[in-house]
């Protein structure tokens, strides 16, 4: 039986909103199936964090190494799980903010924990992870995956401009390269490249309803190249329809380098499908 087209658009918009990771993750990695470790920066909340994946067949354990050969990350299977097993994994640090945020307030900070942009690259070392796991037959499992600090610029101008066509709403996300890391900038000195000079691979844009209900498997989620001569993507209309009369949405456009860094930035209080004036009821 044919699915109604509505359903099969949902099914593609919720795939494409539970990848966590970028397309060009490790695959094969050594006897995983893919394996990457990254960093990711929201430039315009100003954290950053350390994110993983790995993706074996039937696993009992697994754990993750530092180019120091220190474990890091370690799980074991138990009771159900362990009968059942797993196949990925994938984690995220804690991502603290980049900058004290009582610094324009001439305030001591005693609760709010932040780490630098060089508290970061002192904390982790650039070089080769090293993935390790059992499987359903005891059999061992190794792979590798490097990280580099080669971060890519956070994007700027971002810009979501609807418009009414007869009826038919259209809408355009748009944005341009930009040349420094927005609220992590404080540290780039460190780095061996600048942001900048970082090539992007790909551009992700998120737009992600902010409704009970629709966030998560509303989320609409799409790439075009790094060298795409025009930085803008439609959404589509079938997608907008979707999505009910003042509708609060955030957008997401993200600079993923070639290392499958990413360096994030957003922009929120945006109404959707609006029907009069401040539908949506954002402050003034």
């Amino acid at each position: 039986m044919n699915k109604p087209k509505t359903t099969c658009f949902l099914s593609a918009l919720l795939v494409l909103s539970l990848s966590p990771i970028a397309a060009n993750a490790t695959e094969p990695c050594g006897d995983f199936g893919e394996c990457k470790v990254l960093v990711e920066i929201n430039s315009s909340d100003g954290d950053i964090g350390f994110h993983f994946l790995m993706d074996g067949d039937d696993l009992r354990t697994a754990a993750l190494f530092n180019p120091k050969k220190r474990k890091i990350f370690a799980y074991s299977t138990r009771r159900e799980l362990r009968r059942q097993f797993l196949t990925e994994v994938f984690a995220e640090s804690a991502e603290p903010l980049c900058f004290d945020p009582t610094l324009d307030d001439d305030e001591e900070n005693d609760e709010e924990p932040f780490v630098t942009l060089e508290d970061f690259l002192d904390r982790w070392t650039a070089g080769t992870y090293r993935f390790f796991g059992i499987g359903a037959d005891w059999e061992l499992s190794f792979g590798e995956s490097e990280l580099t600090f080669n971060l890519p610029a956070a994007p700027i101008d971002l810009a979501y401009v609807e418009e009414d066509d007869d009826g038919d709403v259209e809408a355009e996300i748009s944005w341009a390269p930009g040349d420094d890391l927005g609220e992590c900038s404080d540290g780039m000195e460190r780095l061996q490249m600048a942001p900048a000079d970082v090539p992007v691979a790909a551009w992700e844009v998120v737009l992600e309803p902010d409704v009970d209900g629709l966030v998560g498997s509303y989320t609409y989620v799409t790439r075009i190249p790094g060298d795409a001569e025009e930085l803008e993507v439609e959404v589509p209309d079938d997608y907008l329809e979707l999505l009910p009369d003042n509708t609060s949405v955030k957008v997401e456009v993200g600079a993923i380098g070639f290392d499958d860094n990413a360096t994030f930035t957003e922009i929120d209080e945006i109404c959707v499908n609006e029907t009069e004036e401040n539908g949506c009821g954002f402050d003034d």
